[in-house]
């Protein structure tokens, strides 16, 4: 692509329009772009990197001023126009042959939509519906009575079982469990009885789930992870609870059981949560957080136990200060000694 042809395609302008043919081959982050690359700056931090980039065209915010030796293209926001530039240069590709593989095993009563591709070693169960346009990847298991929507892509070895609702443009990465039973169990006598879980686990459109996330099924009725959020790996989400619309959730979070998250909320890795509490919409909640009671919406909250940050930042501030609290502490005491040893003295 020429330098041109990027410009029209993320709606930016030129700093030089004599460079306009020059040829752009590929992408790269700003400090490694070569010539004949293409990289962005975002982030004001890396300004620095702009004057010694060797890249051959640089996306930067319309309002910067600065100067290099690469083209610049002006655009209001650099990061969503380089997302539009590496889909150009590395459009989706099949990551499987079409159609079923002849491994793969589809249970009785079994409905697939148009232009369905099913990997090797893939098992679905009976009385199951996939939507046209999904792709589900080898070694995936999917149990009975499972409902998945159209253009959905299920990667490997993941399972979901009996009676999942999966809505449209979902995204499961390898190694996710959805629908495995929620932690329940009844102590009687000193014995922990199993509670039966007999709710299901419904997956709204548009939302992608993260390598080897867990998603239980709900007691009774359901657990929901709402349209448009985003859940990375390695998270768990247990019975009953709710993820809102369009709230992103960092590595290894945990959501004890009956946890409702409202809507844009933002969970840092790690963070912790007690269960049986509400997270309002548009809150936030720090990395390695422990959220024992309900966050109001708008707040962001951080730190063990999660408190409102600010508070947090001015403990974490006092506790910076301890060891020079401590030494004038011990000179106080030397003194108030020597204070006292003279008094009797006298």
């Amino acid at each position: 692509m020429t330098v041109k042809q990027i410009a029209e395609l993320v709606g930016g302008k030129l700093d030089d329009d004599t460079l306009s043919g020059a040829i752009i081959n590929g992408v790269s982050k700003i400090e490694d772009a070569g010539p004949g690359e293409i990289t962005f700056l975002a982030n004001q931090k890396y300004a620095r990197f702009i004057e010694a980039a060797r890249a051959s065209a640089i996306l930067i915010p319309e309002a910067l001023t600065v100067s290099s030796p690469a083209v610049l293209i002006r655009v209001a926001d650099p990061y969503h126009a380089f997302l539009k530039v590496v889909g150009a240069f590395h459009p989706p590709r099949s990551l499987i042959d079409p159609g079923i593989h002849e491994t793969a095993v589809i249970g009785e009563g079994t409905r697939l939509g148009e232009s369905v591709s099913v990997g090797a070693h893939v098992v679905i169960g009976k009385s199951c519906v996939v939507g046209k346009g999904t792709t589900i990847l080898p070694g995936t298991v999917i149990g009975d009575d499972v409902e998945i929507g159209t253009d959905c892509l299920i990667h490997a070895k993941c399972s979901l079982r009996e009676q999942t609702r999966v809505g449209n443009r979902v995204v499961i990465q390898d190694g996710a469990v959805i629908g495995g039973d929620g932690f329940g169990f009844a102590p009687v006598d000193g014995v922990y009885h199993k509670i039966p879980q007999v709710g299901i686990v419904v997956i709204e459109d548009d939302v992608e789930i993260g390598a080897n996330t867990t998603i239980d099924r709900a007691t009774l009725g359901e657990t929901r992870i709402r349209r448009g959020a985003k859940l990375d790996n390695l998270i768990q989400v247990a019975h009953n609870c709710t993820v809102g619309e369009h709230t992103v959730i960092a590595a290894q979070a945990g959501l004890s059981g009956s946890t409702l998250v409202g809507s844009g909320v933002r969970i840092g890795g790690q963070a912790g949560f007690a269960g049986h509490m509400e997270v309002g919409d548009g809150a936030a909640v720090g990395a390695q957080a422990g959220v024992s009671k309900s966050v109001p919406p708008g707040v962001m909250v951080s730190g063990y136990p999660a408190r409102p940050h600010r508070e947090e930042l001015k403990k974490e501030v006092a506790i910076q200060r301890l060891p020079e609290a401590l030494q004038l502490i011990q000179q106080l005491r030397r003194r108030i000694e020597e204070l006292e040893e003279q008094m009797r003295d006298k």
